[in-house]
């Protein structure tokens, strides 16, 4: 997805997934200690497959008689269609107002990480967890006040780099659809589209406001980047936890451990969190034998994710993380933080410590349902809270951010990185200058 976060100045080191800002997080293979019947699809918390148990949604006849689909209730409803079609100034299609009911029974639970998805939106949110769509190719975040949409990150290569779009531009609209008038998960479904057509983004930049008509191209979106700054100082941002994510990182902490790398800055601002199997395995490389990360259902069960003894990262490191990073970015600060094996730089996080379930529904449509808290190895719940860092340091920009933008990320250099206040503090405070 073209997807959320933000920033008015550029810098290099500031990531920005293409995920939308509902976080999520699905469940590992790996870590398994699995409850039966739960399977690869948990959100920011960890993935559940309950199709049974929501087939029932279709069977609305068995709640005729009582419950939420009493006769009260139906009789109301029948009325409210027929009002509709008598006095509606435009032609209905039942298919939208039955969409609407789905929708809106889960809205009903005034829980903003729950949601029904129809075939077509579920199908994007399983794009978006392997990291392949057809969009823009930015990354964007949405102020969780003003709803306000800003473009957070553009990746080399994309539409949105040869538009010109900039990190800092101020989304208004996306085919003429205000983007401050619904979620970015749902804002971000108006941007993406079938490869090979038109979306027309107005931009606002410096407070004037300019069109721009962009073709949608299917993008692949590499969730991990890194770089040696000096000091053999290693970087490494990951802008979302997607499908290949621990792969990638994978290849990223080889390659700069073959350079001789000695410490190491992880970037986590802006990341929106993604799949809990991403997150589980790079905290399995990083971390002694322990749990990183449990969750808690409705019952009261408990179930452990954890890291054995065959691997860890013996070297100091700093993670960065900002109002942005949320759910499986918070699992990785969390345990990084309560394992003592680096320290926290930047501001708050975002405070999302529950769990969603993807339970498909047999038709293609789904729900993502909030089915569990997860806690932090000291048996912290960050919900609504956030992780607060070690160090607490403001994001400024002190170089040239109008030259940075034009760069490449192979282009940037130890100074332009060292510009940003926030990977500057992480720089001294593991090489202590």
């Amino acid at each position: 997805m073209d997807g959320n976060y933000y920033s008015s100045n550029t810098a290099p080191g500031t990531p920005a997934p293409e995920q939308p800002q509902n976080p999520y997080v699905a469940e590992s293979p790996k870590k398994q200690k699995k409850k039966p019947g739960f399977k690869t699809g948990l959100f920011v918390g960890i993935a559940a497959t309950l199709v049974a148990c929501l087939i029932i949604v279709f069977a609305v006849g068995s709640w005729a008689t009582g419950g939420l689909l009493n006769a009260k209730t139906i009789g109301k409803l029948n009325l409210l269609n027929s009002v509709i079609h008598e006095y509606y100034y435009k032609d209905v299609d039942e298919s939208d107002l039955q969409t609407g009911l789905y929708k809106g029974i889960m809205e009903g639970l005034n829980d903003p990480y729950t949601a029904y998805y129809t075939p077509t939106e579920a199908k994007a949110l399983e794009e978006s967890l392997t990291g392949n769509y057809a969009g823009i190719g930015a990354g964007l975040t949405q102020d969780k006040t003003t709803m306000v949409v800003t473009v957070s990150f553009v990746y080399d290569g994309s539409p949105a780099k040869e538009a010109g779009l900039q990190k800092g531009d101020v989304i208004v609209s996306a085919d003429g659809i205000d983007a401050t008038s619904m979620e970015l998960s749902d804002f971000v479904q108006k941007i993406r589209g079938e490869e090979g057509t038109d979306v027309t983004l107005t931009v606002s930049r410096d407070g004037k406001e300019q069109d721009y008509t962009l073709t949608r191209r299917t993008i692949q979106v590499p969730s991990v980047s890194h770089r040696m700054l000096s000091d053999n100082v290693g970087y490494i941002r990951i802008t979302e936890f997607s499908s290949g994510t621990a792969d990638e990182f994978d290849s990223a902490l080889k390659d700069l451990q073959g350079k001789g790398m000695t410490s190491v800055i992880f970037d986590l601002r802006d990341n929106p969190g993604g799949l809990v199997d991403a997150v589980t395995k790079i905290l399995d490389e990083l971390l002694p034998e322990g749990t990183v990360v449990y969750t808690v259902d409705h019952d009261g069960k408990r179930e452990d994710y954890t890291s054995d003894a065959a691997t860890y990262l013996d070297m100091p490191m700093a993670v960065l993380i900002n109002g942005n990073s949320a759910s499986a970015s918070e699992i990785f600060s969390g345990a990084i933080r309560d394992f003592k094996a680096g320290t926290l730089i930047g501001t708050t996080s975002y405070g999302k410590g529950v769990v969603q379930s993807t339970m498909p529904l047999g038709d293609g449509s789904l729900v993502k349902l909030t089915t569990m808290e997860y806690f932090t190895p000291s048996g912290e719940n960050i919900q609504g809270k956030g992780i607060t860092p070690d160090i607490e340091v403001e994001y400024e920009f002190t170089g040239d951010a109008d030259a940075v933008a034009k760069k490449t990320e192979e282009e940037l250099t130890t100074e332009d990185y060292l510009n940003d206040s926030q990977v500057k503090a992480a720089f001294d405070k593991l090489t202590g200058k």
